[in-house]
């Protein structure tokens, strides 16, 4: 019997695929792909030219079988995603779950995942989180699946979410989970990586200032039950004032170095810097 191997490849840097997973790539009979057009794009910068063969959710069921057939028959089969690792959120499961009944081999070849490298850009100490994939596209299913979470004793939560919809759900997350702290990641390892940290509605305030928002795929990672503000023990005026004394810099300049910590929004800081003047 032939073996199945689950490889990841890169979500956005072509840097970060692995030796290992492309020695296997390079190695296997055929490799299944999500969509034959993108994947023939990496492999080609990787000079593996091995057989394609188209394997998405559409077809899985069917094709499952199939490949079966080839395992039986002795075939090294790899699968892949177009980004991140197959079976997250992703066509895979199917095809493993198969190959187990049947008794062949599967081994992971591990990389890239967008849900732990978000993870690990939270600066949340994470201890256990749920992931849920894409929310439900109806506004009211999903506010209905955000109340389930939110009850839940999950502290953090996970979701993948589209650039068309990523407002609309953010707007729910605020609505339904009483305005969490969010982390909001766009682009994970591309070139225009993006990062929103704070409450919902200072994440969606920033977001909607990026002219280019519905671009990039998006990640969400919410702590349900953190409340960014209670958290605070300066006041923005504070943290300007700090500056200016440990900086000796200009007010101007303060407040620049002030917006880099995403406890409060811009708006806030240059409020606050008002404020200030008031009485320097």
């Amino acid at each position: 019997m032939g073996i199945l191997y689950v490889v990841a490849t890169p979500i956005g840097n072509k840097e970060d695929i692995s030796n290992r997973a492309i020695e296997i790539l390079k190695s296997v009979d055929i490799i299944l792909c999500e969509d034959t057009r993108t994947s023939s794009h990496l492999l080609s910068l990787l000079e593996i030219k091995n057989k394609l063969i188209s394997y998405h959710k559409f077809n899985e069921f069917e094709r499952s079988r199939e490949v079966i057939k080839f395992l039986k028959d002795g075939q090294n089969i790899a699968i892949i995603s177009d980004a991140g690792t197959p079976c997250i959120s992703d066509p895979g499961s199917i095809l493993v779950k198969d190959s187990i009944e049947e008794g062949i081999e599967v081994y992971s070849i591990p990389g890239a995942s967008a849900v732990i490298t978000a993870l690990t850009l939270t600066g949340i100490t994470i201890n256990n989180f749920a992931f849920y994939g894409f929310l439900e596209r109806k506004s009211s299913l999903q506010k209905k699946k955000l109340e389930e979470i939110y009850k839940n004793d999950i502290e953090t939560v996970v979701f993948y979410e589209s650039p068309k919809r990523i407002i609309d759900t953010l707007e729910n997350i605020k609505e339904v989970m009483n305005n969490p702290y969010t982390i909001l990641l766009n682009d994970l390892t591309k070139k225009f990586e993006r990062k929103y940290y704070g409450t919902t509605s200072k994440v969606l305030e920033e977001l909607k200032q990026n002219k280019n928002y519905e671009l990039g795929e998006y990640v969400i990672v919410v702590q349900k039950r953190y409340s960014e503000k209670e958290e605070v023990k300066l006041s923005p005026e504070a943290i300007i004032m700090d500056i200016l004394v440990k900086e000796k810099c200009t007010l101007k300049d303060a407040i620049k170095l002030a917006s880099g910590n995403k406890i409060y929004s811009k708006n806030e800081y240059y409020d606050a810097s008002i404020n200030i003047k008031k009485i320097i």
